[in-house]
């Protein structure tokens, strides 16, 4: 069973615990091969991995994960350690997997060899660098040379099983981002809308102005600075609320945190952007005013 697909548990603790004064012993199980960790790209801390030589004649072993050995043995070496039920030696501790969910903590998690426990079903794992429909083709005809009977099956690459996983919190943040650009273009209307009727009722004075020498560059500056003075205004009321209100949505995010500096820094950027691009086509039209015509409007 892969991580990030369906999954089972099954009691485990360290040799002489009593599991009734600490119930909690619930730990993922995976029923592997050996080289099943390589191949998944798994990072094996210490000890070994499973031999085809650990039989069911052989000493029970297990692997554990980080998680279980923080809960089972807190600061010591698990590996040679035993663990119950069924008397299983630890050979090898690897690195968390996150089993249910990228956005979850790792849980408590065994790998036992399939040479001394049957698997319920079983799931192939391929490193490569081949493409899905040559691989696939390939792997069916060494299936078939194994087995004649052998049905078609479904090859996925491991990312489908990523995806899915986050294929809740993609459809959230996309509608959030939908919303939040709904936002901008409206914000960006509005600057442009109180820009450009300021400017249409500003037309004789701007037209005095150009008349006793104001340059066209002058007059988009003023308008544009006029522009990101406005735009500063909102930027700082609307980062203080921001700002306060981040935390209440910590829990939505995932790898940053609710006041991350660079977020706002971007934030601030965008917005100056759009108020100055906002901006820029009414300053643009007040620089083109003819003085004549604006000083015989009444």
């Amino acid at each position: 069973m892969l991580p990030l697909d369906r999954n089972r548990s099954w009691g485990l603790f360290r040799k002489g615990r009593d599991p009734n004064q600490q119930p909690d012993a619930g730990t993922y199980v995976q029923v592997v091969t050996p080289g099943y960790i390589g191949a998944l790209g798994m990072r094996l801390i210490k000890g070994r991995d499973f031999a085809w030589d650990d039989s069911t004649h052989a000493e029970h072993v297990v692997i554990i994960n980080e998680a279980l050995a923080r809960r089972e043995w807190p600061g010591q070496d698990p590996v040679g350690q035993i663990a119950e039920p069924d008397d299983r030696r630890v050979i090898g501790v690897v690195a968390d997997v996150k089993e249910t969910g990228l956005e979850t903590d790792p849980g408590a998690e065994m790998y036992v060899p399939i040479t001394q426990n049957g698997p319920a079903g079983a799931e192939l794992v391929v490193r490569t660098n081949l493409p899905l429909d040559a691989l696939a083709s390939t792997v069916m005809k060494v299936l078939r040379e194994l087995n004649p009977g052998q049905p078609a099956t479904e090859f996925r690459p491991i990312q489908q099983l990523v995806d899915h996983s986050i294929s809740p919190r993609k459809f959230f943040v996309l509608l959030v981002g939908i919303f939040a650009g709904l936002g901008l273009l409206l914000a960006s209307l509005g600057i442009y809308g109180v820009i450009s009727y300021s400017v249409t009722r500003q037309t004789q004075e701007i037209g005095i102005r150009m008349a006793l020498g104001a340059s066209r560059s002058k007059v988009q500056l003023g308008v544009i600075g006029k522009t990101l003075r406005l735009a500063a205004i909102g930027i700082v009321v609307g980062g203080i609320a921001s700002f306060a209100l981040a935390r209440t949505i910590a829990s939505l995010l995932y790898g940053t945190e609710p006041t991350d500096p660079a977020t706002f820094a971007g934030m601030v950027v965008l917005l100056a952007a759009v108020a100055l691009l906002a901006g820029y086509l009414p300053a643009r039209r007040a620089s083109r005013t003819d003085p004549m015509i604006a000083l015989r409007t009444n």
